[in-house]
């Protein structure tokens, strides 16, 4: 080879260096700035105490301030629009759902944001079960005795929903048809809007998550009637399952992931992942999650994109089932 030849190769070689050079420097600097964590919804609410518990020990791990940023509303689709719309870099992250996530792109045709193209997911973290409950008031002492009348009434059961397209308006769906009755949704923006609605009587049940759900029935304007869990809840072990209740085909629960937006680079979710993991299967995080009625998970990014991937069929068949059309 020329002296020429070798000094055009040298000249190649050290432009493809500086070209992979910036991708290389930001996964090794990263994180080099705070991390801004957003969840969908109102501080006190289930998927904020994941947020902010979660937030703190990623804070230690990342060496970096972690910014819980909520942005409440539409069951979580605005704060999943928000990360599904922000650069790229690691630096935007998002407290997804279910909801948002595997139930709204069958729910909404005009959804916007598609979670499948836009966002990565990095690890699910938590799980919630759902329970079945009615106001202290009602006359229903038992899951049967709502049932009965349900299927005996006329008119269209009333379930509040903490929103359309959530779990637990779906889940309502899916107990309708099990058991014979219809229901009639009504959605609430507002988290206290709902938990009012169901303390006062004026709607006849509801899903809530286990760990909502325990905080709300010690106060006494709940009656728990069953839960959706596999098995029977260490907070709540007086109330059977809806398999003990002879309907096993209510298990329908609400997973809690954390996702980037597509096109953050592999090495930052990777170094992501291993700090999810390690905040929520530290001994102090597990407990408080675990005490908060959550299952802990923390996955690897394979398995996260496994079950993201399932999720999507099979929410699309219940909503398609229901007959539901967000707009």
């Amino acid at each position: 080879m020329t002296m020429r030849h070798t000094r055009r190769a040298l000249i190649a070689a050290a432009s493809l260096a500086a070209v992979a050079l910036p991708t290389l420097s930001l996964a090794q600097a990263y994180p080099s700035q705070p991390v801004k964590l957003i969840v969908g919804f109102p501080p006190g609410t289930a998927p904020d105490t994941v947020t902010r518990l979660v937030g703190q020990k990623l804070e230690a791990g990342l060496k970096q301030s972690v910014v819980v940023d909520n942005r409440a509303g539409a069951g979580g689709q605005i704060a999943t629009q928000a990360v599904a719309k922000s650069a790229a870099d690691g630096y935007t992250l998002l407290i997804g759902e279910v909801g948002s996530i595997s139930i709204a792109p069958a729910a909404f045709s005009k959804l916007p944001y598609d979670p499948a193209k836009e966002l990565a997911v990095v690890s699910e973290i938590v799980r919630s079960d759902f329970v079945l409950v009615i106001p202290a008031s009602s006359p229903h002492k038992t899951l049967a005795d709502l049932l009965k009348a349900a299927k005996a009434s006329k008119d269209r059961v009333n379930f509040a929903t903490f929103g359309a397209g959530t779990p637990g308006h779906f889940g309502a769906d899916i107990l309708g048809d099990q058991a014979g009755f219809k229901v009639e949704p009504i959605h609430y923006r507002a988290t206290g809007d709902a938990v009012t609605a169901i303390a006062n009587g004026d709607v006849t049940a509801a899903f809530v998550s286990t760990s909502f759900a325990s905080a709300q029935l010690k106060g006494g304007k709940m009656r728990a009637l069953a839960t959706t869990a596999p098995t029977r809840s260490p907070l709540l072990p007086d109330v059977p399952t809806f398999a003990e209740s002879g309907l096993p085909k209510i298990d329908f629960s609400a997973w809690f992931a954390i996702f980037a937006p597509a096109g953050t680079p592999a090495a930052v979710l990777d170094t992501l992942n291993k700090q999810a993991v390690a905040a929520v299967q530290s001994s102090d995080v597990k407990q408080k999650l675990s005490e908060a009625g959550f299952t802990v998970t923390g996955t690897s990014r394979a398995d996260a994109e496994k079950m993201v991937k399932s999720e999507g069929p099979r929410w699309a068949a219940i909503v398609k089932a229901s007959g539901f059309k967000g707009d």
